[in-house]
């Protein structure tokens, strides 16, 4: 029953209708169904709010309270709680205040806080690009690959119906007396075997096919749509300077030296603009009470120093330098680290230029040897098994000028990924 339904599935994918599609548009739906990219975006969002949020402690703090309330009588007795006796008061009491606090100096946290949102933005906006770049590498290897598949299996079956042909020929040989019974099924096995590479160059482009659609959020047999003999041009040598995971470590470096400021900051004073109007009423601090509302009011400027500050503060700014030395040596490292990965990535995409030259003489001398070893094979000069031979050399050396196209491709775009260009 499981085998039933495996084919049923693997039916129904080759029955969908094919999509073609470009690397451009391949990134676009990357861009629009990346559900790991949709989350970055709001992650950026939510950074961007964040600024807004630190701009705001520089705007002046109101506070208003009111109360109604019910009073009871006031008692006056002596200290040895003796000769006790009572003023009326009055029932109903209120209070209204209202007081306002404008900042002047906070010695810098205001703005080190606001710098902190500005690049925790920052780097929000570098960790999207940087999951961008991971998404596309994703949906393009995949891309790449399938497209590799689908050109095995052109070859695959170029070399069927040759290889048919070969077998056709053979046979009526065989009719005539001029081959034996062996070299058919010499042939005849040479054709299963390419017919069963067929079905699984089919099976798994049945499968990558299954698994970019998923990526991609989309449904039908994608056909890529890529010309292998586009000119390339690989980024320059520095281009690596400029990747999101550089530009990540530049912005630590930058939040550790505002984590700095902050943490010194507490170490000033705090002086702020106060105003404040109160309207109360009775006034009870009389005897007896005067049922009279009494309004005042003040503006003033206020200090705060927190006193504690001086042997508990320098604890965390001597841990916050520890943190700035860090950052700097986090950069270091991604610096030396790409500088590695754009080596090994540029030496490859060399490599794989060299290799194609290597695949395409590969394949003349394959074809000029299968040509060579066909005349003789029908001048009964060649045994079935040169000729078998030669073909099997000419599939593997057509298949080996495929996939390093391929590579070329593939190293050049991994280029871009390292570069942040993808």
């Amino acid at each position: 029953m499981t085998l039933l339904l495996a084919v049923t599935a693997v039916m129904v994918v080759r029955a969908q209708p094919e999509r073609k599609m470009t690397v451009d548009e391949l990134f676009q739906l990357v861009e629009s169904n990346s559900k790991t990219l949709q989350q970055e975006k709001i992650s950026v969002e939510f950074a961007k709010k964040g600024i807004a949020a630190a701009r705001s402690a520089r705007l002046p703090e109101l506070t208003a309270s009111a109360s109604v309330s019910l009073n009871g009588d006031v008692v006056v007795m002596d200290r040895d709680f003796t000769d006790a006796h009572g003023f009326a008061a009055p029932r109903w009491g209120n209070s209204l205040a209202v007081e306002a606090q404008q900042v002047v100096y906070a010695g810098g946290a205001i703005n080190a806080g606001i710098a902190l949102a500005q690049l925790q933005h920052e780097r929000a906006l570098v960790g999207e690009q940087q999951v961008r770049q991971q998404q596309r590498l994703m949906a393009l290897g995949q891309y790449l690959e399938l497209f590799k598949l689908t050109n095995r299996e052109q070859v695959v079956r170029r070399h069927i119906v040759l290889t048919q042909h070969l077998v056709d020929d053979i046979n009526a040989k065989h009719q005539q007396g001029m081959a034996l019974k062996n070299d058919v099924t010499r042939y005849e096995l040479l054709l299963e075997t390419l017919q069963l590479t067929l079905r699984k160059l089919q099976d798994q482009c049945d499968i990558m096919n299954y698994q970019l659609c998923n990526q991609l959020g989309v449904e039908g047999k994608i056909v890529p749509q890529l010309n292998l003999n586009d000119t390339i041009v690989a980024p320059s040598n520095d281009a690596w300077m400029e990747s999101p995971s550089i530009l990540q470590a530049r912005i630590g470096e930058k939040v550790a030296h505002q984590e700095l400021r902050l943490a010194k900051s507490e170490l000033l004073p705090k002086v702020a603009l106060v105003a404040a109007d109160n309207l109360n009423g009775p006034f009870t601090y009389d005897l007896p009470p005067v049922d009279k509302n009494i309004n005042f009011w003040y503006v003033g400027l206020g200090v705060k120093y927190s006193v504690s500050s001086l042997f508990k503060q320098n604890k965390k700014v001597q841990q916050a330098q520890v943190r700035t030395r860090q950052a700097q040596q986090v950069k270091a490292v991604v610096n030396e680290q790409l500088d590695n990965q754009w080596h090994q990535a540029y030496t490859v995409y060399q490599q794989a230029y060299v290799e194609l030259k290597t695949q395409q003489k590969s394949v003349e001398l394959a074809r000029q040897n299968y040509q060579v070893v066909n005349d003789r094979y029908l001048s009964q000069l060649a045994l079935i098994t040169d000729m078998i031979d030669a073909s099997n050399t000419k599939l593997d050396a057509e298949l080996g000028e495929v996939d390093a196209r391929v590579g070329i491709v593939f190293a050049y775009f991994k280029l871009k990924y390292i570069s942040g260009t993808l």
